[in-house]
């Protein structure tokens, strides 16, 4: 488990140019463990309103033996968050591929929840060489999504209307009443909501909200997907119930292990989350 704070650890994370529809956006991500060996790296993708850090807590055992990538979406982090860019999971799809491309990684596992794990999803279906090993955690899938919460958040009026403190505190109340522990821990809130503490982080996080758009997972052609698939799934979630990670499973073959958690799976039961990637990423 990584034991560095949010700032150090966007202190600790690089940067890349990729082109999502002809805008040149800036990628921020954290990248650790060897680059020597045969395995393929594992790239964790986080959904919204989180960042990357979302995992840090789950990295170990992983990142002591192969290289983990842990990218900010666009719009997203410490990712370029100005107007005027798509910030939906097919220009996600295209920013992370983009970045591993300029990476050199052809090969990848990929651990995503939320709508990281729709770009999972998306990955898998339209470029199915790369991917070996899925792992997803209360993603977004078929006609799951949005909630209701998010979609009020990507009215115009929101971003124009709400001060940043009124967005901290929604934000705020979102995470406390959603995270699964007695007592929500302070840090991992605070670091969920850092990045949106501005008014551009305020309208960046209308414009994720606008983006989250159910034709880009009801597109997909599942049967496409081919992978060994992982399913680690808050069964006390209302965002993403499990009866989905059931039909992911029954439909691509996977193993769904629920578990005794809310939305944020990494967040609540990290233990647990890092013991069965462990098994299953080896």
């Amino acid at each position: 488990m990584t034991d560095l704070r949010y700032d150090e650890w966007t202190a600790a994370q690089a940067t890349a140019t990729v082109e999502v529809d002809g805008h040149d956006l800036e990628v921020a991500y954290y990248d650790a463990g060897p680059r020597e060996g045969d395995d393929t790296p594992v790239v964790f993708l986080h959904g919204i309103p989180t960042n990357s850090y979302l995992f840090a807590a789950v990295l170990e055992p992983i990142a002591a033996e192969r290289r983990v990538i842990l990218p900010d979406m666009v719009g997203y982090g410490q990712s370029s968050m100005h107007d005027g860019f798509d910030r939906s999971i097919r220009a996600q799809e295209v920013a992370v591929s983009g970045l591993l491309d300029q990476l050199g990684v052809d090969r990848f596992d990929f651990v995503g929840h939320d709508l990281g794990g729709g770009v999972g999803l998306r990955l898998a279906a339209h470029q199915p060489d790369r991917i070996d090993r899925l792992v997803l955690s209360n993603c977004v899938a078929y006609d799951s999504w949005p909630i209701q919460t998010i979609t009020d958040v990507g009215l115009p009026q929101t971003a124009r209307e709400t001060s940043v403190e009124e967005m901290q505190a929604m934000l705020e109340e979102l995470f406390g009443s959603t995270l699964y522990a007695d007592e929500p821990d302070d840090a991992f809130v605070e670091a969920m909501t850092a990045p949106w503490n501005s008014e551009a982080g305020v309208v960046s996080f209308c414009r994720a909200a606008v983006g989250t758009n159910t034709s880009h997972t009801t597109e997909i052609d599942y049967d496409a997907i081919d992978v060994d698939l992982l399913l680690l799934w808050g069964e006390h979630d209302g965002f993403q119930p499990i009866r989905w990670a059931e039909r992911l499973a029954d439909d691509l073959g996977g193993r769904l292990v629920p578990m005794d958690a809310n939305h944020w799976v990494p967040a609540d039961r990290p233990d647990e989350f890092r013991e069965e990637l462990a098994e299953f990423l080896g």
